[in-house]
């Protein structure tokens, strides 16, 4: 009797080709494609690493081999490699590539088993919250165990399949470990559904266990056929969009929220179109800030703790507010105290239905463009009346007035705040220039204050608001837009995070321009313990005095020097003119800057006349803490939770 194996001619048995893991994943890596409204290109751009000796022969010796190889083929590399200096740096410049890219491109970033990988964990969780795709690819422990347990490896006695890696499994929208060469496929089409995808995407994880990295098998050659993967505009329902209509048709107070769904989806045209045909004021929040021009008629500007007067004040009379791909933090919603009138509706359009339920409102699940497409056809003439739009100017030339006089200097001599430092940096910018920030007081600042005059001009990472991120972010960003300035606004505490990635500038030729300000210490969470009634406790860089606190002389830190020690060239300001000389210095250099300037930590931007949800002590001994609480307690009053019945 023949068997039914035997019957098949070895002929018909698609054609294979003998790599190892890790060659497999980068020659897999190099042949993924994106498309979205008919443009197709490249999906992953490259692979930052960091080398050990779990990654070192696997990975590590694919990417070298692809290199080589294309060098004598004379072709480009199947994946450009960027050695950075810090594992979750080099995660938090992948996220800032793909922000800049609106998520059509992305990168691969490899380390080492044990500490190498768990350095990545914080960018995961950065990459994630923020909706960006970043391909991880930790490398971990002996799928044999031959040599258990090996250097780096986690031994839990309950557990033999449990390595550190696992903690990537809450942080990272896919997670997947290859035991065995045959589950690679699998994982890395499951990866890259999930990178590819507008409501899924984020930090995507394939743990790949070091012999398994280095072991041979035989793959179908289909599997390094070129994939293109269709990057979808779900369209929104013809009921739902006549639903919202109705809803946005019945306000005479209405408000836009605009988030980063807006700038992901392209959306800026037609929300320009859009508002402009209804006279509907669009506020917009740290991601979705430059979804208008700053001096557009219909733009008030910054909404919620970190917003302005004219975007605050119009969301606590709106009686309807229609969130545009906005998750609603607490900082856009001012910890649900902004919107305050007490029939307030909202209409929320996102691609993701989790974001879209949010406020309790009418849920619009749809691409951010063809939503407000939708509407703008629903609604037909309608338009808000001519009183709310002389309103919303009004509103908005007194906020732009208080912009003015923040960003104004005076003859005093002086030294210059953080917001004067922010004015000039604005005002001896490009229009199309980016700037970029992440934590500290600078975000606030610059959300309030910073004239956007491009949609892809401003990038505050606020999601996870990550210490340590501005350098490295800057140097992503560029990469995705070398046409671009980027002007990385930074303080010390956030430098000091991270300030080895300037290294990786220097190496790779990414030019930025580096605003370092030195304030000696927090000053973010210095003004925030103050106002909390906690005295600035722990917040500045100090000597200890005699009584053993940290309150003694400031402690003489030089960042200009250490900056310089790192390779780039640094500039010294103390004044204006001196500031604009950098400025100018650093626009016409190829390579990095960095601008270091003191400014006076105590003189803060204009008030927002908003709130943030912290916490204050119930009981205390301190006269400060107590009276902070007293104003904890009022906010309380306002909070609202917004749970209304959908419309």
């Amino acid at each position: 009797m023949v068997s039914k194996a035997s019957a098949f001619k070895s002929s018909d048995a698609e054609p294979t080709v003998r790599l190892t893991v890790a060659q497999a994943t980068i020659r897999f890596l190099a042949n993924q494609y994106v498309e979205r409204d008919g443009e197709r290109g490249k999906f992953f751009a490259g692979c930052f690493g960091i080398f050990g000796h779990g990654n070192v022969a696997g990975i590590g010796q694919a990417l070298l081999q692809a290199e080589i190889q294309a060098e004598q083929t004379g072709t480009e590399p199947a994946l450009r490699y960027v050695l950075g200096r810090n594992e979750q740096a080099m995660v938090h410049t992948a996220a800032a590539y793909a922000r800049q890219k609106d998520r059509l491109q992305a990168w691969a970033v490899t380390a080492s088993i044990g500490p190498g990988s768990t350095n990545m964990l914080t960018g995961a969780a950065l990459a994630t919250i923020n909706r960006l795709p970043v391909l991880l690819l930790p490398s971990d422990t002996f799928a044999t165990r031959v040599s258990a347990p090996v250097l780096q490896q986690l031994e839990a006695p309950n557990d033999g399949e449990l390595t550190v890696n696992d903690a990537f499994k809450p942080l990272s929208r896919f997670f997947d470990r290859v035991w065995r060469p045959e589950q690679l496929p699998s994982a890395l089409l499951g990866a890259m559904r999930v990178l590819t995808d507008p409501v899924e995407t984020g930090a995507a994880t394939v743990s790949l266990p070091q012999d398994v990295q280095a072991e041979a098998y035989d793959w179908p050659e289909s599997l390094f056929a070129e994939r293109t993967w269709h990057v979808a505009r779900p369209m929104p329902e013809r009921s739902v969009i006549a639903r919202a209509a109705e809803v946005i048709r019945s306000a005479q107070r209405p408000l836009i929220v605009a988030g980063g769904g807006v700038i992901y989806s392209g959306a800026d045209d037609a929300l320009a179109a859009f508002v402009e045909k209804t006279g509907i004021p669009v506020s917009e929040t740290q991601a979705g800030k430059g979804s208008l021009r700053y001096d557009h008629p219909q733009s008030v500007g910054a909404v919620g703790a970190t917003g302005t007067t004219a975007a605050n004040a119009l969301a606590t009379e709106a009686d309807v507010v229609i969130g545009i791909g906005t998750r609603y933090s607490d900082f856009t919603s001012a910890s649900r105290t902004a919107f305050n009138d007490p029939a307030v509706r909202f209409v929320n359009v996102n691609v993701a239905s989790f974001d879209a339920v949010k406020q309790g409102g009418l849920s619009v699940v749809a691409d951010a463009r063809e939503a407000i497409d939708a509407l703008s056809d629903a609604l037909g003439d309608y338009s808000v009346s001519d009183e709310y739009r002389s309103r919303t100017a009004e509103l908005a030339q007194a906020w732009d007035a208080t912009v003015a006089a923040a960003y104004r200097i005076g003859d005093d001599g002086s030294a210059l705040n953080q917001s004067q430092v922010i004015g000039l940096a604005n005002t001896l910018s490009d229009p199309r220039d980016v700037v970029v920030c992440a934590a500290g007081s600078m975000p606030g600042d610059l959300h309030k204050l910073w004239r956007t005059r491009d949609r892809k001009g401003y990038h505050v990472e606020y999601g996870y608001s990550c210490m340590g991120y501005e350098v490295a972010g800057g140097i992503g960003i560029r990469m995705a837009s070398p046409d671009r300035d980027v002007f990385v606004m930074v303080g010390d505490g956030s430098y000091l995070m991270m300030a080895t990635e300037l290294v990786t500038a220097v190496q790779e030729g990414v030019k930025v321009i580096v605003v370092l300000v030195q304030n000696h210490g927090f000053a973010s969470i210095g003004s925030l313990s103050e106002s909390l009634g906690s005295q600035r406790f722990g917040t500045a860089y100090r000597y200890r005095s005699a009584d053993g606190r940290l309150d003694g002389p400031k402690l003489p830190i030089d960042l200009a020097a250490n900056a310089a020690s790192l390779g780039v060239e640094v500039i010294r300001v103390t004044t204006p003119a001196e500031f604009t000389d950098a400025v100018k210095v650093a626009k016409a250099n190829e390579h990095t800057t960095v601008i270091h300037v003191e400014t006076d930590p105590l003189v803060y931007a204009p008030d927002s006349e908003s709130w943030w949800d912290v916490p204050v002590s119930q009981t205390s001994a301190l006269e400060s803490t107590k009276a902070a609480y007293e104003t904890y307690a009022e906010w309380k009053k306002v909070q609202r939770p917004f749970v209304r019945p959908s419309e």
